[in-house]
């Protein structure tokens, strides 16, 4: 994740050196995010007849290679937009395959503590990518994250070579119960959170960057290199918390995760408002990336530990699937909408304050997950281990 720490987070602020606009931009993000749809379900088809989980992620690298490097010569849009397409397509086949990974490798620890290491992981990969694309940016080299993330991936696959993942569960009922969807039902209000919540790293991603070196109503613009040195604070703070918040989630019912995911995140997109209203806005902007990291450290292992407990084995991939499908569809429609209103506000008041409102308008759905939890899920191969 350190490579895709970089690129996840810096890529806008590398489109914008070269005079892109905000909409060109998020269009681009949102391209990948469309483009990954196809990858994420036949990932997850594959995934529940047995696939090994190390196949879709050898071709991520495969994927991920070419569009870093077409990414790092892009110099127009029709380069960017390429580069996007394929990074996007390979982001589809990871997702289901390493998440899937983690309850099949992870025995006899259980899974919520498992998902909450994998996340810490993560956390620190992605924050080591970013202050290392800060520290370019401050060189004047902010490219050379297509670089950091192509030597990466080479990592990724040697490391595949060495140690490949396990296959998944491979259904085998084959008739009616291959075809039911009854085991999608106890899903769709988690996935429902899901949307919303994931809609808020896709902003991080690409809203908040060029809020900062754009400036708001009354804030000045950042430099870009300090632009970027905030959007690592946030990550180091994700590396801080991440262990210590998801031990905590994983002792709890998942829908004490999630709601604590959806109020941190109302907080800090209304601070962020905020810092767009003060001349000295700085202050609130670094306030903000507290409540904004708690509320991705309670989000992440929780909801993927959800998936688990909800679905039966034999449907793991697909629900992994459709779970990492979630953070496509908001990756795709969340820079669009955020591009259109920073165009057209010039500012990002706003943005932020809608993101913030509709977080506290999605806590409700949240005791239909607890209803789901109560009425027993179908199949727990990841059963929580309260106290573990």
């Amino acid at each position: 994740m350190a490579g895709a720490g970089g690129v996840l987070y810096l890529t806008p602020i590398v489109f914008h050196q070269q005079s892109f606009s905000a909409a060109g931009v998020t269009s681009g993000l949102a391209a990948a995010a469309l483009a990954g749809t196809a990858g994420r379900f036949l990932s997850g088809a594959l995934l529940d007849r047995g696939l090994p989980c190390s196949l879709p992620v050898q071709l991520t690298v495969l994927l991920g290679l070419g569009g870093d490097a077409l990414l790092l010569a892009a110099r127009d849009f029709p380069g960017y937009l390429a580069g996007q397409l394929l990074l996007g397509i390979a982001a589809g086949l990871f997702w289901p395959a390493i998440e899937l990974a983690v309850p099949l490798t992870c025995p006899p620890v259980p899974s919520a503590r498992a998902f909450a290491l994998v996340r810490s992981a993560d956390a620190l990969g992605v924050a080591c990518g970013a202050l290392l694309g800060a520290a370019l940016a401050g060189i004047g080299l902010l490219r050379g994250i297509y670089l950091v993330d192509m030597a990466c991936l080479v990592i990724l696959a040697l490391l595949l070579r060495r140690q490949p993942l396990p296959a998944a569960h491979p259904r085998r009922d084959g008739g009616a119960r291959g075809t039911s969807l009854a085991w999608l039902r106890p899903l769709v209000p988690l996935l429902v959170v899901v949307l919303v919540a994931t809609g808020l790293p896709a902003l991080m991603q690409s809203a908040l960057p060029l809020d900062l070196v754009r400036g708001g109503l009354r804030r000045a613009p950042l430099p870009e290199s300090l632009g970027a040195l905030l959007m690592g604070l946030q990550l180091v703070l994700m590396v801080v918390l991440q262990w210590p918040v998801g031990q905590a989630m994983a002792r709890r019912p998942v829908n004490v995760g999630l709601g604590l995911s959806l109020l941190s995140f109302a907080l800090g997109t209304l601070l962020l408002a905020l810092s767009a209203l003060i001349e000295q806005g700085l202050g609130v902007l670094l306030l903000a990336q507290l409540p904004l990291a708690l509320g991705a450290t309670a989000f992440l292992p929780t909801a993927t530990e959800a998936v688990v407990e909800l679905t039966p084995a034999h449907h793991q991939g697909l629900a992994m699937a459709l779970f990492s499908q979630c953070f496509a569809l908001s990756a795709f429609a969340a820079p669009l909408l955020a591009g259109r209103l920073l165009d057209g506000q010039g500012h990002g008041v706003g943005l932020w304050l809608v993101v913030s409102a509709l977080c506290l308008l999605t806590l409700p759905v949240l005791g239909r997950i607890e209803r789901n939890q109560r009425d027993g899920p179908l199949s727990r191969p990841g059963d929580r281990q309260p106290g573990a």
